[in-house]
């Protein structure tokens, strides 16, 4: 799941709190990029501040995989690793550059200030369009954020600044070398063919992969099965998750029903004490 940090809509605490009353045992926060999140709740839980289940340190990396942007998820890896932090220190770094580079296309548009109206609005999590988007409602410039995209924000308009991931090699490398496991997220996001997501199946293996995520929207129960198959193929475990970001009419809301497994490996097994 996804928290302020990111691109999530609710805080740590309230989280925590719709965790506790959605029954879950065990949950990662897995924003994208930074570990923010992870040390935050880690800060909530052993200090008695907040209550919840059992956590497992999680983050989402952006990487690029023959020409394509890809998510891997790393989990129940060691927070304080050096190759982890430097990983994730550089690509603040170039999210950093790039906000610059779409306040600088906005305000040749005629919307200067739009990099310190973002920043703001981050409040420090990991900065990106969605946040150059409020800001441009908050202003009066857009009636909406769906409105700034389509208009200003979204695929090959002017504040459509693309920014270099790392290869998909090193990203897992990282969780890896960070003592977690690296999992393949939503592999129906990406518009592949079922050729290709094998071929990128065997890069993320060949790479030190151990998992692939299954999908769980009932739009995607063909692919589904067919990632079942490709977990059993390469003789990976299988992961399952909410992906939740906010409440909204359509999306996904927090925990998931892991009672069919079909002879797969969870992910999760190693993680003792939970009733899953």
């Amino acid at each position: 799941m996804h928290s302020l940090h990111s691109d999530g809509a609710l805080s740590l605490g309230h989280l925590l709190e719709r965790l506790v009353e959605a029954e879950v045992d065990l949950f990662a926060v897995t924003d994208h990029d930074t570990i923010g999140g992870v040390l935050e709740a880690q800060r909530l839980l052993q200090g008695g501040q907040a209550q919840g289940p059992k956590m497992v340190s999680g983050v989402e990396l952006s990487c690029v995989w023959s020409g394509v942007t890809i998510h891997v998820v790393g989990l129940d890896f060691d927070c304080d690793s050096p190759s982890l932090n430097t990983y994730l220190a550089a690509i603040d770094k170039a999210r950093e550059a790039r906000g610059l580079k779409i306040a600088d296309r906005l305000a040749c548009a005629g919307f200067p200030g739009s990099y310190e109206g973002a920043v703001a609005l981050a409040q420090g999590a990991v900065l990106g369009r969605p946040h150059f988007a409020r800001w441009m409602v908050e202003t009066g410039y857009c009636d909406s954020a769906d409105q700034a995209f389509k208009k200003w924000l979204g695929r090959g308009k002017i504040g459509d600044v693309k920014l270099f991931w790392p290869d998909l090699t090193e990203a897992v490398s990282v969780i890896k070398e960070s003592g977690g496991k690296a999992v393949l997220a939503h592999p129906h996001h990406y518009g592949l063919t079922r050729a290709k997501l094998k071929r990128l199946v065997d890069a993320f293996v060949q790479a030190g992969g151990v998992a692939l995520e299954r999908p769980l929207c009932r739009d995607h129960m063909d692919l589904s099965g067919y990632v079942t198959r490709l977990v059993k193929e390469y003789g990976l475990e299988i992961s399952l998750g909410s992906d939740f970001h906010a409440d909204t009419q359509w999306g996904p809301s927090l925990g998931v029903d892991v009672g069919h497994l079909d002879g797969c490996e969870p992910v999760w097994s190693d993680w003792a004490d939970t009733r899953l």
